[in-house]
């Protein structure tokens, strides 16, 4: 419980208001709750959220110590009510969950509550599956990341070891991604392989992509194979090798077919004719292809896993999309 005397600057405040600035982690919805069952007392008493203070109340909060720190990036996930996830898979060790295009997966300097590893601390802390001041060293993460407008399967650890052996797996490259894509043009060979070497600028946030080995340039693999062909675009699927920054983007557009939509490695007047705003691009299907031991996830090995609907697959391949 905490306990404030209402001074001189805090007088006249609504109850609700002055809880909302002395609280600031706390969520709306959860605050007008807390009010609502008197866990908010005003002279010993419970009270309207409406009410006007006036100097000399004393103010007794029974609200959980938590929502009492500083906000930050690491306890963001408070201010997170009703966290919006699209689950696809979950069990004790792991949660697959579709990420919409548009939303950061972690915190930047431009948002750092509405991001999805926010969404997903608070999902597991509301659950009471997770409780960060009992864990101390593990926080619930990300085993992969996707791009701010480019949609689809991420994964986030529930554990350590979850965490441990995921990303062991993704490195050694023991899970088969897929992404849908549509792209400019028409590929020749319809099927294929794009293998390059990527080199990115960090200030940028950008790639280049080279025929032959640079220095720092990292080799790119991408398997593809044409799905459909429709009024000059083509949906493609892609099962990514290797995991670069902006591999599907930077290669098809270094082959001279440029993802719909793409702003960053496509041409403007390309994508405005189809008024599409970010890249055509979506990881649509994960399988598990184990090895070698995974322990604790070894359940889930030749399980697949995949989105029920790409936006733009639907909008621009109505027809393959129906099959």
């Amino acid at each position: 419980m905490k306990e404030y005397l209402v001074g001189k600057n805090d007088a006249g405040q609504r109850l609700d208001r002055w809880l909302g600035k002395t609280v600031p982690l706390l969520p709306a919805p959860l605050a007008q709750k807390y009010i609502r069952l008197k866990r908010v007392k005003r002279n010993g008493k419970g009270a309207k959220r409406d009410v006007r203070l006036c100097v000399g109340d004393v103010l007794q909060l029974y609200i959980n110590d938590e929502f009492f720190e500083a906000p930050a990036p690491e306890n963001a996930f408070l201010s997170v009510f009703k966290p919006q996830l699209d689950i696809l898979y979950e069990d004790e060790h792991i949660l697959l969950v579709d990420k919409r295009p548009g939303l950061v997966v972690h915190p930047d300097e431009h948002e750092y509550v509405n991001t999805l590893i926010t969404h997903i601390q608070a999902y597991l802390y509301q659950k009471k599956e997770w409780d960060p001041r009992a864990e101390h060293a593990f926080t619930p993460a990300l085993c992969n990341r996707i791009d701010r407008n480019t949609g689809g399967i991420v994964i986030a650890a529930k554990t350590a070891e979850a965490l441990r052996i995921m990303n062991q797996k993704i490195k050694d490259r023991e899970l088969e991604k897929y992404y849908l894509c549509v792209v400019h043009g028409r590929m020749t060979p319809s099927n294929g392989r794009l293998e390059d070497f990527l080199s990115k600028d960090e200030a940028k946030n950008q790639v280049t992509v080279h025929r032959s080995p640079v220095p720092g340039g990292r080799t790119a693999v991408t398997l593809y194979r044409t799905l459909a062909v429709r009024d000059g675009l083509s949906l493609m699927e892609c099962e990514l090798i290797t995991g670069r920054t902006h591999q599907i983007r930077a290669q098809f557009a270094a082959a001279g077919h440029p993802l719909l939509g793409d702003g960053k490695y496509g041409k403007a007047r390309d994508n405005k004719k189809f008024d599409r705003k970010f890249q055509a691009l979506y990881s649509y299907k994960l399988t598990f292809s184990f090895s070698t031991d995974a322990g604790v996830l070894n359940h889930l090995n030749g399980r697949s896993c995949q989105v029920e609907h790409v936006d733009f697959a639907e909008e621009y391949f109505p027809e393959y999309t129906r099959k």
